[in-house]
């Protein structure tokens, strides 16, 4: 799907191009990429977008420049609750293309913000810019998800360890990789951009400051969630070993007391001349001895906190 969107003051969607127009293109189509190839942009180019794992650079084939940001999102992947995809901004100075094979809420929302915002937007630069702290802004967004989802599943293993809690703080560590690749990425691509066009008119000092500093909060703010959630994981690590260790001591210590009443009764049981065979009360004896023994054993173990 493609849609053509005028530069200026907040966007303007237009039914076809024309001069002073950028081309956003989402999911597109066998005749969306046919109409790519029409306006003779280079087919290597368009298969680096589609390739999940592309990092954000940006890097130039004759007259044409494609440069690559991620963005984050949330998936359908159990594995991997939310990641970060790539989309590519291909320009020639005439035509600007916004390509993503993905679907994704942070370009619509950039478009409805800009919009709304009536920020001024007129080339290339700007809208990567703009679109780079849009990435930060949304990275801030599905971090919050993260804590509250970390938050949710440290409040259910405090009330009972089950390995569902501890899986799904392991994938929400995962996508903390993730987004922290992605941060780092695009925060690469801003200083790449920057010595690019820092003699350029079309460089807005103010925005790369600003955009700079959005970057930096998501990057502390996922390292912060990552150090939380490696704490916490390691507790709840260490948690489990030292219950499996007091499970193991009260079986142990069981299995002690069980022994005891359990030796009597086989030292008894043999085919020999014994102590109180003939004493009419002898079983009796012998039962109360095991008890005594078998209690005497017990709080002995109760006394060392092995119960």
């Amino acid at each position: 799907m493609k849609e053509f969107i005028l530069f200026g003051k907040g966007f303007k969607k237009v039914d076809t191009w024309q001069d002073g127009c950028w081309i956003n293109m989402h999911n597109p189509s066998a005749g969306d990429l046919t109409y790519l190839k029409e306006l003779g942009v280079p087919s290597s180019f368009v298969s680096d977008i589609k390739d999940t794992d592309e990092r954000a650079r940006t890097e130039s084939d004759g007259n044409w420049r494609l440069t690559i940001l991620r963005l984050p999102c949330e998936t359908n992947d159990v594995d991997i609750p939310f990641s970060t995809i790539p989309v590519g901004i291909i320009t020639n100075k005439k035509l600007i293309i916004v390509l993503s094979y993905f679907n994704n809420p942070v370009i619509n929302d950039f478009i409805q913000f800009n919009t709304l915002k009536n920020h001024e937007i007129n080339n290339f630069l700007t809208l990567t810019l703009r679109l780079i702290m849009s990435s930060a802004v949304w990275f801030l967004k599905l971090l919050k998800q993260i804590n509250n989802s970390i938050n949710n599943a440290e409040d259910n293993l405090e009330r009972r360890l089950r390995n569902d809690d501890l899986l799904k703080m392991r994938n929400l560590q995962k996508s903390l990789v993730y987004f922290n690749t992605g941060i780092r990425g695009n925060e690469s691509l801003l200083m790449r951009l920057k010595t690019l066009y820092q003699n350029s008119d079309l460089l807005d000092k103010d925005l790369v400051e600003d955009v700079d500093i959005e970057l930096q909060q998501a990057l502390n703010t996922v390292n912060i969630y990552s150090n939380i959630l490696t704490g916490t994981m390691e507790a709840f690590g260490s948690i489990i070993s030292n219950n499996l260790n007091l499970i193991m001591k009260r079986m142990t210590s069981i299995t002690i007391i069980l022994q005891v009443p359990t030796l009597i009764a086989s030292l008894y049981g043999m085919n020999v001349k014994l102590p109180l065979e003939s004493n009419p009360i002898a079983f009796v004896l012998i039962v109360l001895t095991s008890i005594l023994l078998s209690a005497s054993a017990f709080l002995l173990f109760k006394k060392i906190k092995w119960f």
